[in-house]
C-alpha cells in the first residue's frame, strides 16, 4: 500500500488538510501536489465546508521542493517541466483563490515552496518554533509556487529582496514583525487556536467572506475606481442573503447572530 501523502478529515465545517511526508518534512512530491489540488478543488465548491486549515504532519510544515529528486536526469523538454510546474503552482493558486477561507497552521519550518503555500493561505497562524525561509538560492533555483509575488507583497519589495538573495532563515516572531503571518501562538497550543478561529469563521456568513477575499485579492492589483465599482456589486449582494437578515435582527435584539452560511 502506498504511504497516505495528504491526511485529511473535515469537523464542524472545517476541512483539515494535512501534508504527510514527515520523513521528508513533509516536502511536496508529484502525488501530494495532485491529491491536495484534488481535495482542494472539491472543497472549494462544497458549500457544508466553511474554512479550509492546512498543516504538516511532524516537525515541519513543508520543506518546499524534495531535494533528493533534484539534479537527478529527466527526459522532459523544456517547455513539459513548464507546464508541470504550471499546474503543481495551482496548489497555491487553489489556497489563494477558491471561495472560502484558508488558514495555514504553520508547525514548523515553511522553507522555499512550502513558504509559498504558507503564504497563499488568507490567514496564517504560527507555532512559536516555527521558521521561515526562500532557500531557492542555496540550490541554484529562482522562486516557485507564487514566493515571488507574495513575499513582495506582503514585506515588500527591500526585504522580499533581502529574503531571496540572502536566504536567511527567521524565526516566526520576526515574519510575524515583518508582516508574513497573522499571529504567533505556542506550539503546544497550535492546533487548539487555530481550530477554534477555524469554526469560528466556519459558522459566519460565508457569502460575506467568499466576497471580502475576492475584493481583498482585487486590490492587491486593481486601481481603486474598480475596487469601489466591485464593492457596489458584492456588498449589496451579501445584503441578499439570510446571513444579512439574520446579523441585523440579531443586532436589533442585542444578541449573538445565527448564521447558517446563506
Amino acid at each position: 500500500m502506498s504511504e497516505k501523502v495528504i491526511l485529511t478529515e473535515v469537523v464542524n465545517r472545517v476541512g483539515h488538510l494535512t501534508l504527510n511526508r514527515p520523513e521528508r518534512l513533509n516536502a511536496l512530491s508529484h502525488d501530494l501536489i495532485i491529491q491536495s489540488i484534488s481535495l482542494l478543488e472539491e472543497w472549494g465548491r462544497d458549500p457544508e465546508i466553511g474554512a479550509i486549515v492546512v498543516t504538516g504532519s511532524g516537525r515541519a510544515f513543508c520543506a518546499g521542493g524534495d531535494v533528493s529528486g533534484m539534479g537527478k536526469e529527466d527526459l522532459r523538454s523544456l517547455e513539459q517541466k513548464i507546464d508541470d510546474l504550471r499546474m503543481a503552482q495551482e496548489l497555491s493558486w487553489l489556497l489563494y483563490n477558491i471561495p472560502k477561507v484558508t488558514i495555514a497552521a504553520v508547525n514548523g519550518h515553511a522553507m522555499g515552496a512550502g513558504l509559498g503555500i504558507c503564504l497563499a493561505c488568507d490567514l496564517r497562524i504560527a507555532s512559536d518554533q516555527a521558521k521561515f525561509g526562500t532557500a531557492y538560492a542555496k540550490v541554484g533555483f529562482g522562486g516557485d509556487f507564487g514566493t515571488t509575488w507574495l513575499l513582495t507583497q506582503f514585506a515588500g519589495v527591500p526585504k522580499a529582496k533581502e529574503l531571496f538573495f540572502l536566504s536567511d532563515i527567521i524565526d516566526a516572531n520576526e515574519a510575524h514583525r515583518i508582516g508574513l503571518i497573522n499571529r504567533v501562538v505556542a506550539h503546544d497550543s497550535l492546533q487548539t487556536e487555530v481550530r477554534s478561529i477555524a469554526e469560528r469563521i466556519a459558522h459566519g456568513p460565508l457569502t460575506s467572506y467568499r466576497y471580502m477575499k475576492a475584493n481583498v485579492n482585487l486590490s492587491a492589483t486593481a486601481d481603486f475606481r474598480t475596487v469601489l465599482d466591485r464593492e457596489a456589486e458584492t456588498h449589496l449582494r451579501c445584503g441578499m442573503t439570510e446571513d444579512h437578515k439574520e446579523g441585523v435582527t440579531a443586532f436589533m435584539e442585542k444578541r449573538a447572530p445565527k448564521f447558517t452560511g446563506r
